[in-house]
């Protein structure tokens, strides 16, 4: 990677102590002495001048040391009186000539020199401001240009998202063949929109579309576009364009474009009009562009919901390719992706690491395993083993182990019993997700404890029964305090939160209450393009409200009795299993079922 040297005044103090090093080394090696006339006539009375030279104003020469050897003389320098010298000099032995005073040194370390070096530091200056302002006047250079065998990224790199794969495998076919389209009179999308969740590829899914048709990829982030100066996003836009015409066939993909694309006509402010002026300019060059010229636009976006309309209108994206969240079967594709690049042990399973980890997109599943690598070679292991992962899928969900904070006895004793009561619900209720570990080991900014559930499969509806299940589940830790204690703690605030979201949910979402029947109360969670102001309450009675408060209440209660009902059947089992938790601090899920059966 080629360094960048920046400007720094240390520089400007090093030339100028150069300089005052240089002159004094010449002044030391051009010693001259200066004598008055006076004496200088003396000498050349008793014999001791042998050289001068004489300019208009001075002489300047060599004389004898006296006491010294014939052969040993030293410079001298006087100011010329006499102006008939010359007929006086003819008497003695002295070598004499005219010479014209140079000034040349002189002006050159009193002049030259300074003026240079500060026309340099001021040029180094200038340079180093115009670099960091160079973004006001490059345009539309300012996309990353991949030439083809730039970009090693192809579809073998990209897994888990199979049907985008494929919809885009069409958009290589046509850079690669465009005869077969337009024989029949087709034409190929103008513009592909990529939409998804952040982090599951569409970055990656685009460079790989550039890789593999063997094109020129033009890259830029829809920020990137925009400026303080009125007109610099616009022409940035004409100028890609250009650009991507004069290289085409060739792929241009803009990152982020809601950045740039969000709709217009909200605010008014300067910037608001610039961003604007950007998004009109890249309207037109998508209606102006030829098909045929073979210039794809690719975009991405995590927020279609906040896109113009008339960019997502049939001419300009005509085509959305949806990148979502990989199920079970994309996330083992995805690991064995990552897991290449990193030495396993035996023990490792994939598709138990697939379980592992329910809604994880690709990037997350790539921190996993370099963090399940970094505890490896942490624990001075020679390879990645199914501890190593765990660990790292607990440090994702739960946050890093707290071991160095202190916690009291009693505290750890509540944590162990409410953790432990999470289990023996969730154990005991059918359709529950399965309990794989429980700690009380404090992880992250608050949780003193937790219980991890793993599912078994991929789950995109839930039930009734279901959801009553996960809430009763929710409020067992509260249930175990209650009945152990006889009082209660703070530590259920996070679980009375999600019991509370998904009881309300059942109601107004999901219509799964009789007294309110098959009804949907719940508003939309943001405005269709931008988030302005306050949500606002959903358009019901007041009475309406009431009774879903009532609703609400209703099934919170029924749930935690269900919860205590448990708990106080399974007593014995509480007790054991939190003085185990204690014991341990950590406990597996199939140990608490070897309680429950009354293995050992």
């Amino acid at each position: 990677m080629e360094k960048r040297h920046r400007f720094s005044l240390w520089y400007v103090l090093l030339g100028i102590w150069l300089v005052f090093i240089i002159q004094g080394y010449l002044a030391s090696l051009l010693a001259i002495k200066t004598i008055p006339y006076s004496q200088f006539l003396n000498l050349l009375k008793s014999g001791r001048i042998t050289e001068i030279a004489v300019s208009a104003n001075q002489i300047q020469g060599k004389m004898r040391v006296e006491g010294g050897k014939p052969d040993e003389t030293v410079l001298f320098r006087t100011i010329r009186v006499d102006p008939e010298l010359s007929a006086m000099l003819e008497k003695y032995p002295v070598v004499f000539k005219g010479e014209i005073e140079s000034t040349f040194l002189r002006d050159l370390f009193s002049w030259v020199f300074p003026i240079l070096l500060f026309v340099g530091v001021w040029y180094l200056m200038m340079r180093r401001i115009g670099s960091q302002q160079a973004g006001f006047m490059t345009l539309g250079k300012k996309a990353k240009i991949y030439m083809e065998g730039d970009l090693n990224v192809t579809f073998k790199d990209v897994a888990g998202v199979d049907e985008a794969k494929q919809e885009l495998m069409e958009i290589i076919d046509f850079l690669k063949n465009p005869g077969r389209f337009t024989e029949l009179g087709g034409r190929i999308p103008k513009g592909i929109l990529l939409v998804g969740p952040p982090g599951t590829g569409k970055t990656l899914l685009a460079k790989a579309v550039a890789g593999e048709s063997g094109v020129p990829f033009f890259s830029i982030s829809g920020s990137e576009f925009v400026e303080m100066f009125v007109g610099m996003g616009a022409a940035r836009v004409r100028d890609l364009f250009v650009q991507a015409k004069q290289k085409a066939p060739c792929i241009i993909f803009i990152d982020e474009l809601d950045a740039l694309g969000k709709a217009r006509g909200f605010g008014g402010i300067g910037g608001h009009d610039e961003r604007e002026q950007t998004l009109n300019q890249l309207l037109v060059e998508m209606d102006g562009f030829d098909p045929k010229v073979g210039v794809i636009l690719m975009a991405a976006t995590n927020r279609p919901e906040i896109l113009d309309p008339a960019l997502l209108r049939a001419g300009r994206f005509d085509r959305h390719v949806l990148v979502d969240r990989p199920d079970k079967k994309g996330r083992e594709e995805i690991l064995r992706v990552h897991l290449k690049k990193v030495r396993l042990a035996p023990d490792v399973d994939v598709e138990k690491l697939a379980n592992m980890t329910p809604g994880m997109v690709g990037a997350d599943l790539a921190n996993m395993v370099n963090e399940a690598a970094l505890l490896a070679v942490r624990h001075n292991k020679q390879a990645v083993g199914m501890a190593e992962f765990e660990e790292a899928v607990e440090r994702i969900i739960a946050g890093l182990e707290k071991k160095n904070r202190l916690i009291n006895a009693q505290e750890r004793e509540i944590v162990a019993f409410h953790e432990m009561g999470h289990a023996l619900v969730a154990l005991s209720l059918p359709g529950t997700d399965p309990v794989q570990k429980i700690s009380i080991i404090p992880r992250g900014i608050a949780a003193l404890g937790y219980t991890m559930q793993v599912p078994t499969e991929d789950r995109f509806l839930m039930k009734k029964t279901e959801l009553l299940n996960k809430i009763a589940t929710l409020l067992g830790g509260r249930a175990a305090e209650a009945l152990v204690f006889g009082d209660i703690s703070t530590g259920a605030h996070n679980d009375l939160a999600r019991a509370t979201e998904t009881a309300r949910s059942m109601i107004m979402e999901y219509g799964m209450s009789d007294a309110l029947g098959q009804v949907y109360l719940a508003r939309e969670r943001q405005n269709r393009f931008l988030e302005i102001g306050p949500r606002q309450a959903g358009e019901f009675s007041e009475a309406t409200a009431q009774a879903v408060d009532a609703e609400v209440r209703r099934i919170i209660d029924e749930q935690y009795a269900r919860a205590l009902a448990i708990l106080s059947e399974k007593r014995a089992v509480l007790e054991a299993g939190a003085r185990l938790l204690l014991e341990k601090e950590k406990v597996d899920g199939e140990e608490i079922k070897a309680l429950m059966e009354g293995r050992p």
